[in-house]
Formats: C-alpha cells, structure tokens, sequence
C-alpha cells in the first residue's frame, strides 16, 4: 500500500503542478489579503516589459526585481519570443487554456484526495505511523539531530540494522509532508472555491482571505516541490537503483559492516 500510493503521488503532483502553473499563468500574480486584483500591490509577480525583440521577463518579489527572460515572464515558442508567464514545456496543457487547466487540477486533486485518504487508513490501521514515522525521545534529542544533519551534509548513510529504519530527519520531514503540507494544500485549495465558500465560509477567514489562501497555496506547492527535489537528491546520492527497486518491489538490500560476520 505504501508502494501503491507513493507511486500514485508521483502521478498526482506532477499533473497538479503542471496543471496549477497553467492556473497562475492566467494570472501570474500573488496577494496577502482578502482581494487581490491588477491594481492592488503583489507580494510576488511575473511580469514582462517592451515588445519584440526588446521582449524582456521580470520575476518581482516585494521591491525586488530580477531578470528572467527566457524562462519567466518571456520565452520561446515556435522560435519567438513570447509574453508568458511560464513557458509552454512546464503546463498543463502547454498552450494557454485556463479551463483545461482547471479540469485537469481538479481531475487530479480528487485522486490525490482520495489515494492520501486511503494512505492515511492504512497507517493508522497497520501502525505503519507510530512504528515506523514517530521519532523516539532519544532521536528527538538536539544532540542526535545535529549529528543526523552532519551524516546527511557529508552524504553518509546508515549501514547494517540502521538502514532499516528511517532516521530522525527523515521522520520528521514526512511528518511535516504529510500531516502539515498536504493537508493545507487541499484546504487552501478548498478556500479558493466559491462552492466550497458557501458551504464553509469560516474557511477562507480562517486563512485570511481568498487572495492569502492562494498565495499560501502556492508557497505549500513551492515547498513541496523543493522536499521532492531533495528527496530526490538523496535518493540518488544514497544509492538510485537500490533505492528505486526497493519502492517498486519491496527488496532493499542491506549494506553491512565491514566487521559484520553475517
């Protein structure tokens, strides 16, 4: 099952992030507040100036601003460039189409929805959170998750019985994927809907706004993306076919001691 539904994730976030920058790109602009419209002032932007050949892409943050053309804010399509916010290759579909685009989100948050749903029944059920994800007192004590974050700097990885359990970071990083991002993922995703604002409309005051509830929406989708980044990182450094073979058919092979007799 967790095999099952981690490999359904896969498939899941890359269609809602290919689907949601299709979204953004129909309004490439983030707020803090209740509204959020062209007139009023963003927290983040992409943007582009001039015309042409003079084309040039912007990504502002606050006051800041930097150049990215050719990948924000202007890029190339059939050999021109163009004024969008995010090129063709990262959406869903790849030409500017909001209403497939939101299609395509729904389709796929509803899988999400229900294969995270299933996940979490099955956890709670087998024990699979409290064996295998909490972290016990002693790997919660500073002096061990300092030393975890080390190993991990150095890239050394546990050996021998240790391999067979997650170690401190780990536990705690899928905790906070699963338990803090994911949910509120969905619930900022919830309170961007006007259906779901007439149901529950304490939601959106809640988190302070439709206009914060999107830009929380987007950051919880940045995060997760930089933890899939990094997952991905390890799962390479760590040993990638191992690693690989192990989520697909359930076989990890044990590196052991030098000084193990076994």
């Amino acid at each position: 099952m967790v095999r099952l539904s981690h490999w359904l994730n896969v498939v899941c976030f890359t269609g809602l992030l290919a689907s949601g920058l299709q979204i953004f790109n129909a309004h490439p602009r983030l707020y803090l507040g209740r509204f959020g419209a062209d007139d009023d002032p963003a927290v983040l932007e992409v943007t582009s100036t001039g015309t042409g050949r003079a084309l040039q892409g912007h990504l502002r943050i606050g006051g800041l601003s930097l150049p990215t053309t050719g990948v924000l804010g202007a890029s190339e399509e059939a050999g021109e460039l163009v004024a969008r916010a995010l090129p063709a290759w990262v959406t869903l579909p790849s030409y500017h189409d909001l209403g497939a685009g939101r299609r395509w989100h729904f389709s796929f948050a509803w899988l999400l929805l229900i294969n995270g749903l299933a996940y979490l029944a099955h956890g709670a059920f087998k024990g699979h959170f409290r064996r295998d994800l909490l972290p016990s007192r002693d790997q919660l004590a500073p002096g061990a998750l300092w030393h975890e974050v080390r190993e991990h700097a150095r890239l050394r990885f546990p050996t021998g019985e240790q391999a067979r359990r997650y170690n401190a970071l780990q536990k705690l990083t899928y905790l906070l994927v699963i338990f803090v991002l994911l949910p509120l993922m969905v619930l900022t995703g919830l309170a961007m809907s006007p259906g779901a604002n007439a149901v529950f409309p304490p939601l959106v005051e809640l988190l302070g706004g439709r206009a914060t509830a999107r830009t929380l929406h987007f950051a919880t989708a940045f995060s997760l993306v930089v933890f899939v980044a990094v997952h991905l990182a390890m799962v390479v450094a760590s040993g990638w076919w191992n690693n690989l073979r192990s989520m697909v058919t359930g076989r990890y092979a044990i590196r052991l001691h030098q000084d193990d007799p076994r």
